[in-house]
């Protein structure tokens, strides 16, 4: 008996040990790609903070600066732009930016713009209204899906389809923080109090006309800046969940193998015991 029981327990250390070499290589294939990531994030944080000021110049130009992009009007229809992961293992980073949508939408009306298979998945489970499937991978979310994603929402918005639009992702605080957020991307509240130092500037064919055509760009640019965000925070919650992983697996093995060696011991002072009485 004690010997099948060591069997069984040295069955289970070698399955621990596996997962274990698995965990590993996931943590240092985050790691690898973490730096990479985290590099591409703190570059894109300019791109539209230069879109913004753009857009607040334009604003403050003009005293009479009117465009549908500014323009409050009743919520009937939300849009979020969830960003969340392709895969899985990486602690609550998909569940919380989930979790965030549902709090923020209530029983409102909604839809989705789902970036990330894990989002496309999630929606599809729960039944909301998906606006497009066209970026359901988020590691190959580039300058050029994000334009057309901007595009999207720009259209969407111009076309009454949803009165307002969120995006929900998640913001890298630091290796070992990242947390859920979300921004109100349209109607855009620009700051229309800024002084234009720069001179007499000349917008042509109005300020409104070149409001309009930077505003996908704009979306697009925070689209961008989210993604960023939300990717490096994918690795470096996935690189923490595998060395929590990795960790556990060595203590278990720890204790698999206190178990094993006490059944290898009881079986082998339970033949000593049949030798010795069976000689008697």
């Amino acid at each position: 008996m004690g010997g099948a029981n060591a069997r069984d327990v040295k069955n289970r250390i070698r399955s621990v040990e596996s997962t274990m070499h698995i965990t590993k290589a996931m943590e240092l294939v985050a790691s690898s790609k973490l730096r990479k990531a985290k590099e591409r994030m703190d570059n894109s944080r300019a791109f539209f903070t230069a879109l913004y000021e753009t857009l607040s110049d334009l604003a403050a130009a003009n005293n009479d600066f009117s465009s549908i992009f500014v323009r409050e009007r009743p919520v009937k229809k939300t849009c979020f732009v969830v960003v969340a992961g392709d895969r899985g293992l990486a602690g609550g980073y998909n569940s919380n930016v989930f979790r965030m949508v549902q709090d923020r939408a209530g029983d409102q009306p909604y839809c989705v713009i789902p970036v990330g298979k894990k989002a496309l998945e999630y929606f599809r489970k729960t039944g909301a209204e998906i606006v497009t499937e066209d970026f359901s991978v988020v590691s190959t979310m580039d300058l050029a899906q994000c334009s057309r994603l901007g595009k999207r929402i720009a259209d969407g918005f111009r076309t009454t389809q949803y009165d307002e639009v969120w995006i929900v992702y998640t913001d890298f605080v630091s290796m070992l923080v990242q947390r859920p957020d979300e921004k109100k991307l349209l109607p855009l509240a620009v700051d229309g109090t800024r002084n234009v130092s720069k001179g007499f500037i000349l917008y042509e064919p109005s300020c409104s006309g070149v409001f309009n055509q930077i505003i996908p760009e704009y979306l697009s640019g925070m689209a961008y800046g989210a993604i960023c965000e939300s990717y490096a925070s994918e690795l470096a919650a996935r690189r923490t969940a595998m060395d929590s992983a990795t960790k556990n697996a060595s203590d278990m093995i720890d204790s698999l193998s206190l178990q094993y060696n006490r059944a290898r011991q009881s079986a082998i002072t339970q033949e000593i015991t049949e030798i010795v009485a069976g000689s008697a």
